[in-house]
């Protein structure tokens, strides 16, 4: 009586990886797109929220001077992925900025008292742009 093997032939199991491969080739630049777009969305919200203060700040002392200042700051704290700061500060105007860092380096992005949106930096082959803050490398906006 003859004895049948069982299991896999080398050219089944070479697909299976083959197909792995494939599906990783795709999946994972994806998901680290995701996560990246999830991470630019904390200084998207922050900066948003940020000017609601800073208006509310100016429709009480008619300027946005000493909005930042020590002690009394209503400034966001820096997050894991940007540090935020308030420059070109004046009774009138002022730009608020958001730049990135740890894995969202390269990322800056402002907000002004007009509610101009700009991406100031980005890192290589990514656009910027005047007029929104970019999350995708090919330059689409989010509002």
């Amino acid at each position: 009586m003859q004895q049948r093997q069982s299991g896999f032939t080398l050219v089944e199991l070479m697909l299976v990886v083959a197909i792995i491969g494939i599906l990783s080739a795709i999946a994972v630049p994806s998901y680290n797109s995701y996560v990246l777009r999830t991470r630019l969305a904390e200084a998207h919200g922050v900066l948003a929220s940020t000017q609601v203060k800073l208006e509310q700040f100016w429709s009480n002392n008619r300027t946005y001077v000493d909005f930042d200042k020590e002690g009394a700051s209503q400034m966001p704290d820096n997050g894991q992925n940007f540090d935020y700061t308030l420059e070109d500060v004046s009774a009138s105007a002022y730009t608020m900025l958001a730049t990135g860092k740890n894995a969202a380096a390269g990322f800056v992005y402002s907000i002004d008292q007009a509610g101009n949106r700009v991406t100031v930096e980005a890192p290589d082959g990514w656009t910027t742009s005047d007029e929104c803050w970019v999350d995708r490398a090919e330059g689409a906006c989010t509002q």
